[in-house]
């Protein structure tokens, strides 16, 4: 999906590193150590985020937030995808909390809320359900312009990313 000369994937689970490492060969991995990522700033055009927000508490993901508008470049996007719970689906939601490690799955408005209180646009791309009882959401997100400009994005271009993820 991306070349491997312009993609970097990290987690801070050394084993999934490993296991990333043998998938794909000619991509590069590395294990997140610390809360602060190994990067220059403003190194990159995209950060992509899959199914990782809803492993960490609402604070903790403070830092991570600066962290990502530090490597960031300032016409950078984030692609986000998480599980979500919704309103009107009790039972995938129970099923999702009971199924998915992650203790911190949110709604929506939650995951959107996140960004926005760190000075972030956000955009949902797509809400969808896979496996019959487990919903995703899959959204874009930018730092707000400094100078109040509008939230220009390609969604078509972000729709591709999740039609190659799946």
């Amino acid at each position: 999906m991306f070349d491997p000369l312009y993609y970097v994937g990290i987690d801070p689970d050394a084993k999934r590193i490993d296991y990333a490492k043998r998938l794909y060969t000619h991509h590069t991995f590395q294990v997140l150590e610390s809360k602060k990522f190994p990067f220059d700033n403003k190194k990159f055009d995209y950060i992509l985020i899959i199914a990782v927000l809803h492993h960490i508490s609402t604070d903790e993901i403070s830092s991570y937030m600066k962290e990502f508008q530090r490597i960031l470049k300032s016409d950078g996007t984030l692609i986000v995808m998480e599980p979500c719970l919704c309103k009107k689906k009790p039972l995938c939601n129970w099923f999702m909390k009971w199924y998915d490690n992650g203790e911190y799955i949110r709604n929506e408005d939650e995951y959107i809320r996140l960004f926005r209180e760190h000075n972030y646009d956000c955009r949902v791309i797509k809400r969808f359900r896979k496996c019959f009882l487990y919903h995703e959401l899959f959204f874009s997100v930018k730092p707000k312009s400094p100078k109040g400009e509008a939230y220009n994005d390609d969604y078509h271009k972000h729709k591709r990313i999740l039609d190659a993820l799946y």
